[in-house]
């Protein structure tokens, strides 16, 4: 118990540094207190843009003990604009409350906990979600009705069931850039693909979905529907274990790839059969939690792992008998590596979060040109605000250099979980002489300014 109560200080001693120094890192920082965990957060369509700030759509959940259902929660979040945000503001938060930017617009009761969400890109009001069975569900957030969420409420409806998995499939899960497909791994140890191309512009009339008839009392009656559900285009065999995480060729419906707990990396292509295009063995020395498959260039693929590393892979060099070495290994968590995902605003850089609280901002081209020999190479920003694990992340598409991540908080802060959004100051990543330069004017302006004697 000492030791654990030491950890707590050395938390809370680094946290209160953190915050002391929020604004001369951040542009923009809000922190939202949950009641309940949230296992994923994701950023949905933008709504409304204003002068300073944006409106968009956010999903996340709530994993409830029991006492009240389990919940898909679609909030109302409104961004703020670069430059707009007073540094002396974003610092001033209290831990304990809710964000004003951040405002519940819909929960959904979600049969079981969610473990996971993902959008669909090419509409994002049509998301999946995976929870502790075989199925994958799938939601249309504005067709479905909004629900009280009060113990004995009966469970919303998907719009679409998922079947195909023969054991729990319970994290792995994506949806495709190119095709509304959707992927997804288990515990069956298998990867397996769906279309839903044909349910598409039936989820969009309202009337249709499932959940519209949404009756409140538990059991089925004669008018509500039943959720349709959707055969695999293909299950694809090459893992030994539990299939962590998996990712589409951003180019490609027939492409992707996935990680598990055997430590291998696997390439797949639906045109050539069921079995690995590519497999590398020992991708890690550890279970591989995570992947993700770069949307700028889609040569580079990167995984993240219980080894405490993040490794970049280049698809052109992994060669067909395994071989092949990464790029790069990206050693600067000290945990387990739960989250990776490329940015979507510049190539080369990318975030990585972990069990240690971190997460991690890297550039692979600073690889190499370290002037800090204590900074892990290719490190260029930490965000150190959550004090315990940090479950996911999310770059937002529409607001460049945003960021939405959530850490599981468990007993270090009362549990519950934290939710925050947050921007780097563009400082730290635009050209040093363009900083410079601006910084230089910035100093000549001031100087004019000052009152003369």
């Amino acid at each position: 118990m000492k030791e654990r109560s030491g950890s707590r200080a050395a938390v809370d001693e680094r946290y209160a540094q953190w915050k002391s120094v929020i604004p001369v890192l951040y542009d923009w920082f809000a922190n939202h207190n949950l009641v309940w965990p949230s296992l994923s957060c994701r950023w949905g369509p933008q709504f409304e843009k204003a002068t300073y700030k944006n409106r968009q759509r956010l999903y996340l959940s709530e994993q409830t003990d029991g006492s009240v259902p389990n919940t898909l929660v679609i909030a109302n979040c409104e961004v703020v604009k670069p430059r707009v945000a007073a540094a002396e503001h974003i610092s001033q938060f209290n831990e304990e409350a809710r964000s004003p930017f951040v405002k519940k617009y819909k929960t959904i009761v979600h049969p079981g906990e969610v473990n996971r969400i993902r959008e669909l890109p090419q509409n994002s009001k049509i998301i999946a979600t995976h929870t502790d069975s075989p199925d994958v569900l799938i939601w249309d957030v504005e067709a479905q009705p909004n629900r009280h969420a009060v113990l004995g409420a009966s469970e919303s409806r998907p719009d679409l069931i998922l079947t195909g998995h023969k054991e729990n499939a319970e994290f792995a899960l994506a949806m495709c850039p190119a095709e509304p497909y959707v992927l997804s791994g288990g515990k069956d140890k298998s990867v397996v693909l769906w279309s839903i191309q044909d349910h598409i512009s039936a989820l969009g009339d309202s009337s249709s979905s499932p959940g519209a008839s949404g009756s409140k009392q538990s059991g089925k009656t004669a008018t509500e529907k039943e959720s349709p559900k959707v055969d695999p285009r293909g299950i694809f065999h090459g893992h030994d274990s539990t299939v962590e995480d998996v990712q589409f060729c951003p180019s490609s419906a027939q492409e992707f790839c996935s990680v598990g707990d055997d430590a291998c990396l696997i390439l797949w292509d639906a045109r050539t059969g069921t079995g690995p295009a590519v497999k590398v063995e020992k991708a890690h020395s550890g279970d591989v939690h995570c992947v993700d498959w770069n949307p700028l260039d889609v040569n580079y693929i990167l995984t993240g792992s219980a080894d405490n590393s993040v490794r970049m892979w280049d698809r052109r060099n992994l060669g067909s008998g395994g071989a092949g070495a990464p790029i790069h290994k990206f050693e600067g968590h000290k945990a387990a590596v739960l989250c990776v995902q490329w940015s979507p605003d510049r190539a080369s850089v990318f975030g990585s979060s972990a069990e240690d609280g971190f997460l991690n901002v890297w550039d692979h081209e600073k690889v190499g040109k370290k002037k800090n020999s204590n900074v892990p190479s290719g490190l260029f920003f930490q965000h150190a605000g959550h004090r315990d694990k940090i479950v996911d992340f999310h770059w937002n598409s529409s607001d460049p250099w945003t960021i939405v991540s959530v850490s599981d908080d468990g007993e270090s802060t009362g549990g519950g979980g934290t939710l925050q959004i947050w921007r780097m100051s563009d400082l730290i990543y635009r050209p040093e002489d363009e900083v410079l330069t601006e910084l230089e004017n910035f100093k000549a302006h001031l100087a004019s300014c000052a009152p003369r004697n």
